[in-house]
């Protein structure tokens, strides 16, 4: 599973022109599931970025993380993480997990942040979605369960 995880001061999803999903300060994250991905990767990642300490101290230092801060997570499909674009002008998506295995996984993603205390707000797994992010920093980092 790769991540793209964006610190946020306010981040907020749109189905059809109606936000399905809005969050405040916490972490806007763009994932996606590669062929082969399961429970184990899930876990990692969850743990892994719900214990970044990407959120600063008095003195500007990275030294706190979601859960410290009780932050919140807004969660986006987003398949076009695993393109490849070695051949051609044209993304192959070949290394993405087909839809149905990817939203049972982006699900269990989204269920293990809610058991860890965290408010987490969704958009629609596989509908077109226009995204706003206010990136706080700016902060972005990606995480890949198979480099944890």
């Amino acid at each position: 599973m790769r991540a793209v995880v964006q610190r946020v001061e306010e981040s907020y999803v749109k189905v059809d022109g109606k936000i399905v999903g809005r969050i405040g300060r916490g972490l806007n994250i763009l994932l996606g599931v590669k062929k082969g991905d399961g429970e184990e990767d899930v876990e990692k990642l969850v743990r892994k970025i719900a214990n970044l300490r990407i959120f600063e101290d008095d003195k500007g230092k990275f030294q706190h993380s979601l859960l410290d801060i009780g932050g919140e997570v807004l969660v986006v499909s987003q398949f076009t993480l695993y393109a490849n674009v070695k051949k051609g002008r044209r993304p192959s998506f070949e290394l993405a997990e087909s839809p149905q295995r990817a939203e049972e996984l982006y699900n269990r993603f989204v269920e293990r942040f809610r058991e860890e205390g965290v408010k987490v707000e969704t958009g629609v797994f596989g509908a077109m979605m226009d995204v706003f992010i206010r990136n706080w920093g700016p902060v972005t980092l990606i995480v890949d369960s198979e480099e944890l």
